[in-house]
């Protein structure tokens, strides 16, 4: 069995190796408030409330231990889909017109089919049984992870689905909608359903959580990250891509590949006969 000092030691491995820009994210939902350990930041606690996505950012790039219920979260609709209020999908449905996302109440509707669809209808029973979660950097976690939340660049988010599927299973199977990407594809999806997400940063994430343009993300389930750690960069051996990247330098080339290049190396010809004879 894992002991969380494992799952510290696997967060700053990755964080090292892949030279990421934030910290892995260890995210643990919890039943009830009682469940919150001390030094854990609640929002509601300084008078304010933060969406979930910023409570990522909170942990990955200052580093805080962050503590989200529905009371903590200003991003209500989030809160109805992770189902920690109990309120008929239909009001959900309603609020998101208000926003007018899509072009008609029907498409709302089948986004929202699609939305549960992901979680998985049996999962969504279970769901009623959480009230919120805790996120901290995995590499100083006090809790065995759900879910562990990584943010990076392309070249990054490729080695760690390497790494996930150097054992030919744990495929991370994503689906993209442009909104509550990383708390539900980054955080819960991977948590309720077993299987890593890909995460492309969608509205609130751009609105509200200082997403830099070029960050996209996966969501792991807390126990493949030791898959994560143990297998980076053993894809291909020798021929691995590495970090920072090893990408072909072009070969052969002379100075007939552009006309300004061809026509300055004929001009220096020239100059070189001339100074000889």
């Amino acid at each position: 069995m894992a002991l969380i000092d494992d799952y510290r030691k696997a967060g700053q491995n990755i964080y090292d190796r892949l030279h990421l820009s934030s910290y892995p994210v260890a995210i643990k939902y919890i039943r009830d408030t009682g469940e919150i350990p001390d030094g854990f930041l609640r929002p509601t606690s300084l008078g304010q409330k933060a969406s979930l996505c910023q409570a990522f950012t909170y942990a990955r790039r200052l580093g805080l231990s962050i503590a989200m219920t529905a009371d903590d979260n200003f991003c209500t609709p989030a809160t109805v889909m992770h189902r920690w209020v109990d309120i008929p999908f239909d009001v959900l449905m309603e609020s998101q017109l208000h926003q007018k996302w899509h072009r008609n109440a029907e498409a709302e509707k089948k986004r929202l089919e699609h939305g549960k669809n992901m979680i998985g209808e049996a999962n969504l029973l279970e769901l009623s049984q959480y009230a919120g979660f805790l996120c901290c950097p995995l590499s100083d976690a006090r809790f065995e992870p759900d879910t562990v939340l990584i943010f990076g660049n392309g070249e990054n988010i490729t080695h760690i689905i390497h790494a996930l599927t150097y054992d030919g299973e744990n495929f991370p199977t994503s689906s993209f909608e442009g909104f509550a990407e990383s708390c539900l594809k980054g955080g819960l999806i991977p948590f309720i359903t077993g299987v890593p997400q890909v995460v492309i940063p969608g509205m609130g994430d751009r609105a509200f959580s200082g997403i830099y343009d070029y960050e996209i993300a996966i969501g792991v389930p807390g126990k493949l990250v030791f898959d994560v750690s143990k297998n980076l960069f053993l894809t291909g051996g020798q021929l691995n891509i590495g970090q920072p990247v090893k990408t072909l330098i072009p070969q052969s080339l002379t100075e007939n590949i552009t006309p300004g290049f061809k026509f300055m190396q004929e001009k220096i010809d020239e100059y070189k006969n001339k100074t000889l004879t």
